[in-house]
Protein backbone atom coordinates (compact mmCIF):
# COMPACT_ATOMS: atom_id res chain seq x y z
CA UNK A 1 0.00 0.00 0.00
CA UNK A 2 1.32 3.59 -1.23
CA UNK A 3 1.84 5.96 1.77
CA UNK A 4 -1.37 7.97 0.24
CA UNK A 5 -3.94 4.89 0.57
CA UNK A 6 -6.52 5.12 3.13
CA UNK A 7 -6.84 1.23 4.30
CA UNK A 8 -9.58 -0.48 3.35
CA UNK A 9 -10.99 -0.77 7.24
CA UNK A 10 -10.06 3.38 7.35
CA UNK A 11 -12.36 3.71 4.55
CA UNK A 12 -14.96 1.59 5.93
CA UNK A 13 -14.80 3.74 9.28
CA UNK A 14 -15.18 6.97 7.40
CA UNK A 15 -18.19 5.48 5.25
CA UNK A 16 -19.82 4.65 8.03
CA UNK A 17 -18.92 7.82 10.06
CA UNK A 18 -20.28 10.27 7.72
CA UNK A 19 -23.29 7.67 6.37
CA UNK A 20 -24.64 7.38 10.24
CA UNK A 21 -24.06 11.16 11.23
CA UNK A 22 -26.81 12.45 12.14
CA UNK A 23 -28.21 8.89 13.45
CA UNK A 24 -28.60 8.50 17.24
CA UNK A 25 -29.01 4.75 18.67
CA UNK A 26 -33.07 4.18 20.26
CA UNK A 27 -31.47 2.48 23.37
CA UNK A 28 -30.04 5.44 24.67
CA UNK A 29 -29.64 8.27 21.85
CA UNK A 30 -25.78 7.52 21.78
CA UNK A 31 -24.01 8.71 18.42
CA UNK A 32 -24.98 5.33 16.24
CA UNK A 33 -21.46 5.53 14.79
CA UNK A 34 -20.16 4.09 18.18
CA UNK A 35 -22.11 0.90 17.01
CA UNK A 36 -20.22 0.00 14.10
CA UNK A 37 -17.27 0.43 15.99
CA UNK A 38 -17.67 -1.97 18.89
CA UNK A 39 -18.83 -4.53 15.97
CA UNK A 40 -15.46 -3.78 14.18
CA UNK A 41 -13.44 -4.17 17.38
CA UNK A 42 -15.36 -7.09 18.16
CA UNK A 43 -14.14 -8.20 15.05
CA UNK A 44 -10.39 -7.87 15.00
CA UNK A 45 -10.42 -9.20 18.67
CA UNK A 46 -11.11 -11.88 17.25
CA UNK A 47 -8.66 -11.64 14.70
CA UNK A 48 -10.72 -11.65 11.22
CA UNK A 49 -9.52 -10.26 8.42
CA UNK A 50 -9.85 -6.38 7.00
CA UNK A 51 -12.31 -7.80 4.89
CA UNK A 52 -14.49 -8.98 7.27
CA UNK A 53 -13.76 -5.39 9.95
CA UNK A 54 -14.33 -3.40 6.92
CA UNK A 55 -17.77 -4.71 6.82
CA UNK A 56 -18.44 -4.75 10.40
CA UNK A 57 -17.97 -0.70 10.02
CA UNK A 58 -20.81 -0.67 6.98
CA UNK A 59 -22.77 -3.23 8.28
CA UNK A 60 -25.78 -1.24 8.31
CA UNK A 61 -25.07 1.38 5.92
CA UNK A 62 -27.14 -0.35 3.18
CA UNK A 63 -30.09 -0.71 5.43
CA UNK A 64 -29.97 2.11 7.20
CA UNK A 65 -28.83 4.95 5.06
CA UNK A 66 -28.69 6.53 1.47
CA UNK A 67 -25.15 4.58 0.69
CA UNK A 68 -25.85 2.39 -2.15
CA UNK A 69 -24.77 -0.87 -3.28
CA UNK A 70 -22.65 0.55 -5.74
CA UNK A 71 -21.02 2.88 -4.07
CA UNK A 72 -20.26 0.66 -1.50
CA UNK A 73 -18.74 -2.25 -3.70
CA UNK A 74 -16.80 0.73 -5.86
CA UNK A 75 -14.78 2.39 -2.62
CA UNK A 76 -14.80 -1.36 -0.21
CA UNK A 77 -14.79 -3.93 -2.80
CA UNK A 78 -17.57 -6.86 -3.91
CA UNK A 79 -16.42 -9.17 -0.99
CA UNK A 80 -17.32 -6.64 1.93
CA UNK A 81 -20.32 -6.20 -0.39
CA UNK A 82 -21.58 -9.64 -0.54
CA UNK A 83 -21.24 -9.70 3.78
CA UNK A 84 -23.04 -6.70 4.31
CA UNK A 85 -25.53 -8.02 1.88
CA UNK A 86 -25.96 -10.97 3.76
CA UNK A 87 -26.89 -9.24 7.02
CA UNK A 88 -29.14 -6.42 5.47
CA UNK A 89 -32.66 -7.33 6.25
CA UNK A 90 -34.98 -6.19 3.38
CA UNK A 91 -37.42 -3.32 5.52
CA UNK A 92 -39.98 -3.72 2.99
CA UNK A 93 -40.81 -7.34 4.22
CA UNK A 94 -43.05 -7.10 7.63
CA UNK A 95 -40.84 -7.69 10.76
CA UNK A 96 -41.42 -11.98 11.44
CA UNK A 97 -40.59 -12.44 7.78
CA UNK A 98 -37.59 -10.14 7.79
CA UNK A 99 -36.42 -12.00 10.49
CA UNK A 100 -37.10 -15.19 9.01
CA UNK A 101 -34.94 -13.87 5.85
CA UNK A 102 -32.00 -13.06 7.71
CA UNK A 103 -31.36 -16.14 9.81
CA UNK A 104 -31.45 -17.91 6.54
CA UNK A 105 -29.00 -15.26 4.51
CA UNK A 106 -26.74 -15.85 7.77
CA UNK A 107 -27.25 -18.98 8.08
CA UNK A 108 -25.97 -19.70 4.28
CA UNK A 109 -23.76 -16.72 3.89
CA UNK A 110 -20.07 -16.80 4.84
CA UNK A 111 -17.93 -17.16 7.70
CA UNK A 112 -17.57 -13.31 7.74
CA UNK A 113 -21.14 -12.73 7.25
CA UNK A 114 -21.91 -15.05 10.16
CA UNK A 115 -19.12 -13.12 12.31
CA UNK A 116 -20.50 -9.70 11.40
CA UNK A 117 -24.27 -11.02 12.27
CA UNK A 118 -23.21 -12.58 15.69
CA UNK A 119 -20.68 -8.89 16.34
CA UNK A 120 -23.40 -6.97 15.83
CA UNK A 121 -26.24 -8.90 17.98
CA UNK A 122 -24.01 -9.26 20.97
CA UNK A 123 -23.18 -5.33 20.65
CA UNK A 124 -26.80 -5.13 19.75
CA UNK A 125 -27.88 -7.09 23.21
CA UNK A 126 -24.36 -5.32 25.34
CA UNK A 127 -26.31 -2.28 24.75
CA UNK A 128 -30.29 -3.60 25.44
CA UNK A 129 -28.81 -4.91 29.11
CA UNK A 130 -27.01 -1.87 29.80
CA UNK A 131 -30.26 0.47 28.88
CA UNK A 132 -32.12 -2.54 30.71
CA UNK A 133 -30.45 -1.09 33.90
CA UNK A 134 -31.82 2.42 33.57
CA UNK A 135 -34.75 2.04 32.23
CA UNK A 136 -36.33 -1.32 32.82
CA UNK A 137 -38.99 -2.96 31.10
CA UNK A 138 -39.83 0.40 29.66
CA UNK A 139 -37.14 -0.15 26.79
CA UNK A 140 -39.26 -2.76 24.96
CA UNK A 141 -41.38 0.18 23.68
CA UNK A 142 -38.28 1.31 21.81
CA UNK A 143 -38.82 -1.61 19.75
CA UNK A 144 -40.60 -2.88 16.57
CA UNK A 145 -42.18 -5.46 18.26
CA UNK A 146 -42.05 -6.41 21.89
CA UNK A 147 -39.43 -8.82 24.38
CA UNK A 148 -41.25 -11.87 23.45
CA UNK A 149 -40.83 -11.39 19.52
CA UNK A 150 -37.22 -9.91 20.14
CA UNK A 151 -36.67 -13.38 22.27
CA UNK A 152 -37.76 -15.08 19.92
CA UNK A 153 -35.70 -13.91 17.31
CA UNK A 154 -32.56 -14.17 19.17
CA UNK A 155 -33.18 -17.33 20.31
CA UNK A 156 -33.93 -18.75 16.43
CA UNK A 157 -30.63 -16.76 15.34
CA UNK A 158 -28.84 -18.45 18.02
CA UNK A 159 -30.15 -22.07 17.15
CA UNK A 160 -29.76 -21.95 13.40
CA UNK A 161 -26.03 -20.46 13.81
CA UNK A 162 -24.87 -23.07 16.33
CA UNK A 163 -26.08 -25.33 13.35
CA UNK A 164 -23.99 -23.86 10.83
CA UNK A 165 -20.91 -22.64 12.57
CA UNK A 166 -18.62 -23.75 14.72
CA UNK A 167 -16.63 -20.71 16.65
CA UNK A 168 -15.38 -19.01 19.76
CA UNK A 169 -18.17 -16.39 18.66
CA UNK A 170 -21.06 -18.65 19.05
CA UNK A 171 -20.26 -18.79 22.62
CA UNK A 172 -19.77 -15.34 23.23
CA UNK A 173 -23.44 -14.92 21.55
CA UNK A 174 -25.22 -17.94 23.20
CA UNK A 175 -23.85 -16.33 26.98
CA UNK A 176 -25.15 -13.48 25.28
CA UNK A 177 -28.80 -14.02 24.51
CA UNK A 178 -28.55 -16.10 27.85
CA UNK A 179 -28.28 -12.73 29.41
CA UNK A 180 -30.82 -11.01 27.41
CA UNK A 181 -33.34 -13.98 28.43
CA UNK A 182 -33.26 -13.08 31.50
CA UNK A 183 -34.72 -9.78 31.22
CA UNK A 184 -38.05 -9.43 32.37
Amino acid sequence: MAMTERSLIEQAARIAYTAHARQTRKDDGSPYFIHPCMVALKLAAYGFDEKIIAAGYVHDVLEDTSVTKEALEQALGSEVVRIVLSVTEDKSLPWEERKKSYIVRVCEGSDGAKAVSLADKIHNIESMLSAYQTQGSAIWKIFTRGRDAQRWFQESLLYAVRETWHHPFVDEYTDAVACFLKLK
